[in-house]
């Protein structure tokens, strides 16, 4: 009989704590302030993964003109065979290309679909948004694993209605991009649909990685020869950050890059959804240039920048406040050059694996300070 008497008393408890939640929430009276203070706290140190203490100045060998250069040149030996950035420009122009995908976009005039083939049969379908009112200015837009450019439509339309015109690319093998069937002599017919699966058609003769740099480079070739833009800003989110990384320390007609939610260097990948694809960790490649390297060569030159911009909270990957073990580091060694500029910035504005509205209007403003 006692505890039937309890029951009433212990919903209308249940029902008091319920609704006073809800006042709480919407109203955010006390103890909203300490409850969301303490949110905060415990995700940013749950998103922390151990790591060892780095000497990051003692890990960095891009620190002056001629080591750069050096680096640039040990690079391009290795995705090229050559000393040299590729110089040929695309084959296949399509002008006044229509997809109905981006009918009605504000500020564009029309757009051009190229067309990149590469070895292996992989190539890069690249579309080329040109802006009816332009600054003439161009962004590099540059979509990462979700898949085609066009889940960065808004982005590309947030340029497009500052006067920017837009290139946009999707990663290999993703989106509109070939997936083409090899013949393995060992393995057989294999369809590569996997940035891991690179590594069935590595040789000494081909890199796979340049698979990702070359169709960017080739595209300015060709914006170069027929357009005659002020400047060029590439901005790459999560795998198009990492692309945006690489492509900035390898050509210097890039005046100012922004990669959101791109690398980590390599000491601080501990936490698995970190370590990445086959492009991300190719042993070869970062023996060559580690990230701090490539972050250095990204941020040197003549009107030149390199940003990269972090969510906080980011439920992918590179979440958190690590970047904080290097960016003093690299901040110092950057000063030391006649011209360069580097910076980190962490975006609290949400929750997402995307360019935040708040990260567009950080990218817009350094492009034009």
């Amino acid at each position: 009989m006692k505890n039937s008497n309890k029951i009433p008393l212990l919903i209308s408890i249940f029902i008091l704590v319920f609704l006073s939640g809800i006042f709480v929430t919407v109203y955010e009276t006390f103890p909203f302030s300490f409850l969301k203070s303490l949110k905060t706290e415990l995700t940013t140190s749950s998103s922390k993964i151990s790591f060892e203490s780095n000497d990051v100045l003692s890990l960095t060998h891009a620190t002056d003109s001629k080591s750069i250069q050096n680096l640039k040149t040990d690079l391009n030996l290795f995705l090229w065979n050559q000393k040299t950035i590729p110089n040929h420009i695309p084959q296949k122009i399509e002008e006044s290309f229509e997809d109905t995908r981006y009918k009605n976009m504000s500020n564009l005039d029309s757009i051009e679909k190229i067309t990149i083939e590469m070895e292996s049969d992989i190539n890069s379908i690249v579309y080329f948004f040109k802006a009816s009112d332009s600054n003439n200015k161009l962004i590099i837009y540059h979509q990462g694993h979700r898949g085609d450019f066009f889940e960065g439509k808004q982005t590309i339309e947030y340029f497009l209605e500052k006067n920017y015109s837009v290139i946009a690319f999707s990663m290999p093998l993703l989106g509109m991009n070939s997936q083409p069937i090899i013949d393995h002599p060992q393995f057989g017919k294999i369809k590569i649909q996997s940035h891991n699966q690179f590594e069935l058609i590595e040789n000494e003769n081909l890199s796979p990685i340049k698979f990702f740099v070359e169709p960017i480079i080739v595209s300015i070739n060709y914006l170069e020869k027929y357009y005659t833009f002020d400047s060029y800003h590439m901005v790459g989110i999560s795998g198009g950050g990492w692309t945006t990384t690489v492509v900035a320390a390898l050509d210097d007609r890039i005046n100012e890059s922004f990669s959101v939610a791109g690398s980590y260097p390599i000491f601080l990948r501990s936490d698995p959804k970190n370590f990445g694809d086959y492009e991300q960790h190719h042993l070869e490649f970062y023996e060559i240039a580690n990230y701090l390297d490539l972050y250095v060569m990204a941020s040197t030159g003549l009107d030149r920048k390199f940003v990269q911009i972090f969510n906080m909270y980011d439920p992918c990957c590179f979440d958190g406040t690590s970047f904080q073990e290097y960016e003093n580091e690299i901040t110092e060694i950057v000063n030391k050059f006649d011209n360069g500029y580097f910076k980190i910035y962490s975006d609290q504005t949400h929750k997402e694996h995307i360019i935040s509205e708040h990260s567009l209007e950080i990218i817009n403003n350094e492009i034009i300070s």
